[in-house]
């Protein structure tokens, strides 16, 4: 092990041209901390939010948040993992690297018949398919619901999850082998981006739907609102398209009493418990052939840049990942 690893490095907001490929020293994980020699990386909108300053970070910073690999050192006070066991984690600044420093609570052990790039494209938009779908809007079985998106990372692991809580899945999609790849998840029925409300109103016979996952944003969130059945739920949880502007919350109540929420993973894995408790169920689903997780595509770590074009093109389909 050297201290000295490759890691991505931003100094300034802007494009996908100010991921910087350098070399840092890592060091000796902390108390409470492990390293971990990195296997595959998740790349996340939240990646690129960050990036380009909508998301406010203090520069020069590491990007990267989610990945996958093997533990190669322990602090002296971990218990939880030792040297050579295989993990995935998420939340962790710094994993779009050879190598990491990951707090050891934040660590999940990874199954036998999982691979590690299974791992870290499953992690974060598994946990977040889960939270969305047992907490922020807790999905009840004949329930009809909407996913936008729905052939993306999160889209198609949501759709998966709904269905295997018994719900009835519209999804929106922009191309046609999007539209294919968002059936072959569950979705019952896959509208475009500018039908969507027509589908979902024919498709509940004028009542519209229990929820709304949407990922979307600026350009989904007034055809959103208008999509829901009375007392219906808004879950708007990213903004691909852009920010949400300021609205009045009188309007909830003129479109039926309706909620909205605006939730985040980090909230819903806020302890070790929780965290393993999801990740033990989306680790079961996965490996019970119930949920399975589409890999877009797979770039080199000095590459990232082509990554984040890609993604913010929406040319991409299912979870993007680095190979350091």
């Amino acid at each position: 092990m050297t201290d000295r690893v490759s890691a991505i490095r931003v100094d300034q907001a802007g494009g996908p041209e100010v991921l910087r490929y350098v070399e840092r020293v890592l060091g000796e994980p902390p108390a409470g901390h492990v390293r971990v020699e990195v296997a595959a990386a998740g790349v996340n909108y939240a990646d690129v939010y960050q990036r380009s300053g909508l998301y406010k970070t203090a520069l020069p910073y590491f990007p990267g948040g989610e990945g996958s690999g093997r533990v190669v050192a322990v602090a002296p006070d971990v218990s939880e993992v030792s040297i050579g066991q295989r993990v995935a984690w998420q939340g962790v600044p710094g994993s779009y690297a050879t190598e990491a420093i990951v707090p050891a609570w934040q660590l999940i052990a990874v199954p036998d018949g999982i691979t590690d790039e299974h791992a870290a494209a499953l992690l974060l938009q598994g946990l977040t398919a889960h939270y969305l779908a047992t907490s922020s809007y807790a999905v009840q079985p004949g329930d009809t619901i909407l996913i936008h998106a729905g052939a993306g990372g999160a889209g198609l692991l949501l759709t998966q999850v709904a269905r295997l809580l018994g719900a009835r899945v519209i999804t929106t999609v922009s191309t046609r082998q999007k539209a294919d790849l968002s059936r072959q998840a569950g979705a019952a029925v896959v509208a475009t981006y500018e039908d969507f409300e027509s589908m979902v109103k024919r498709e509940t016979d004028g009542r519209g739907v229990a929820a709304v996952y949407d990922s979307v944003g600026l350009a989904t969130f007034e055809g959103s609102l208008r999509s829901l059945t009375r007392r219906g739920t808004l879950v708007l949880f990213g903004q691909s398209s852009g920010r949400v502007p300021p609205f009045d919350l009188g309007r909830l109540s003129e479109f039926g009493s309706l909620t909205v929420t605006r939730p985040t993973l980090r909230d819903f894995v806020g302890s070790s418990d929780e965290l393993q408790q999801r990740a033990r169920d989306l680790f079961a689903w996965n490996r019970a052939g119930e949920v399975r997780v589409h890999i877009g595509r797979i770039y080199r770590l000095d590459d990232v840049a082509s990554a984040h074009r890609d993604l913010e093109a929406r040319s991409t389909t299912g979870k993007l990942l680095l190979r350091p």
